[in-house]
């Protein structure tokens, strides 16, 4: 990421000066503290906020862009009789709009100012196309099959007013501010021409609020993202992105998005004792590192046994059944955020993961590793898959275009 300079947007007071003087003065008032923050000197952007992802390029934003502290995900529906004009007109609204708020710029006219004062705050948006999205528009010749439907899975409970779409937008900031304004933004933008089918909401944790930059951590409390492919990795860009000169020109360089809503069953798996939750995972849950040792990115020793002869990472733990090596090589870049939408009707956390993963082809990389989990994962009994989408999110627009330009222009 870089940084860039931004003139009118400053934070009043440090961060930290802002912090023990609300502390120190909550008991006396709102208005003394508005007061000292008022009167202290302006001062550069902190570097959270000063952060910005690029709009244009290769590849969209906010797929290889490190995991932000705040989530939006939104599904559209085309209105009843928009087709592809409609589409192209939105797309080029949506893409006008991440341009500039990308940018640390205000939406345009009509801005609500949710944002201001800050900066973009490493915002992403990203945009995809549902396979309905090909129907309702009359480009089916252009749907990839890549874009077929999932498997059904037998953990699966979805519902069908929460899974797909025509349309789907991901929005991620370090600020839940920037990234509401972006939701909203989009949400306004989309006029006539599109319906709200579903959002979720999701978080995870701050930028510096460990000591060192570190894997994140679900609600279950287990470091999650381990094994991840990385860009450094000579074959990350073909497990993770569209190569050019394939049958659909307009997804090269893009990729796959399955999107899974997976409620965690908190209350069972908080009675489970530590050693067995960190059996149940493969992995230990101080520090991410395997069972049989090492650090977090030690390799999983998958044959290693204990003094009892048993296998030391259990033969149904989460980590060997999901691991590269179990799977024929299938990878997936997976990017989620946690949600805790308050309390279910039975009186449980309504809490989980917003499970996203990327992939050049979900055929081989969601799809076999979710049948093998689905035949015998120890974590199956802990959670519910109850929503799912897939999407597919072509690749950055270049000088001049907007997202889905190749696509709808065809």
């Amino acid at each position: 990421m870089s940084d860039i300079e931004i003139s009118r947007r400053r934070l009043l007071g440090t961060v930290g000066a802002a912090g023990a003087t609300g502390l120190a003065l909550g008991a006396v008032g709102g208005a003394a503290t508005y007061a000292a923050a008022a009167d202290a000197p302006a001062t550069a952007l902190t570097t959270v906020g000063s952060t910005a992802e690029p709009f244009r390029g290769d590849h969209q934003a906010g797929i290889t862009t490190p995991l932000q502290s705040r989530g939006h995900l939104i599904a559209f529906d085309l209105a009843p009789g928009a087709g592809r004009k409609e589409a192209a007109a939105l797309l080029r609204r949506w893409s006008a709009v991440a341009e500039r708020l990308m940018a640390g710029e205000p939406a345009g006219d009509g801005d609500a100012g949710v944002a201001l004062d800050a900066g973009p705050s490493s915002l992403t948006l990203t945009f995809g196309f549902g396979r309905t999205f090909f129907d309702r528009t009359g480009l089916t010749a252009q749907r990839p099959t890549a874009l077929d439907p999932l498997p059904a899975f037998s953990s699966d409970q979805l519902d069908a007013r929460r899974s797909e779409g025509d349309l789907w937008v991901q929005i991620g900031a370090n600020d839940a501010l920037v990234a509401f304004h972006a939701l909203r933004t989009v949400q306004k933008a989309a006029g006539d021409a599109a319906q709200v089918r579903w959002q979720m909401n999701g978080f995870n944790r701050s930028p510096g609020a460990t000591a060192q930059p570190m894997t994140a951590r679900n609600l279950m409390g287990q470091v999650d993202g381990t094994g991840n492919p990385k860009p450094s990795e000579p074959d990350f860009d073909r497990r993770i992105f569209v190569p050019a000169g394939g049958q659909h020109a307009w997804m090269a360089g893009g990729s796959y998005a399955v999107v899974r809503r997976i409620r965690m069953l908190l209350d069972d798996w908080e009675q489970l004792s530590l050693k067995k939750q960190e059996q149940v995972i493969g992995r230990r849950k101080s520090d991410g590192a395997p069972l049989t040792g090492g650090t977090e990115t030690t390799e999983l020793d998958l044959n290693k046994t204990g003094a009892d002869g048993k296998l030391v990472i259990p033969d149904n733990a989460h980590a060997r059944i999901s691991a590269p090596e179990q799977n024929g090589g299938a990878a997936m870049l997976r990017r989620p955020y946690s949600f805790h939408d308050g309390m279910a009707a039975d009186g449980t956390p309504d809490a989980g993961l917003l499970f996203i993963c990327w992939q050049a082809d979900p055929l081989k990389g969601f799809v076999p590793v979710q049948r093998k989990l689905d035949r015998g994962d120890a974590l199956s009994p802990f959670i519910r898959h109850e929503a799912s989408g897939l999407f597919a999110a072509p690749g950055g627009p270049k000088d001049g275009e907007y997202v889905g330009q190749r696509l709808l222009e065809s």
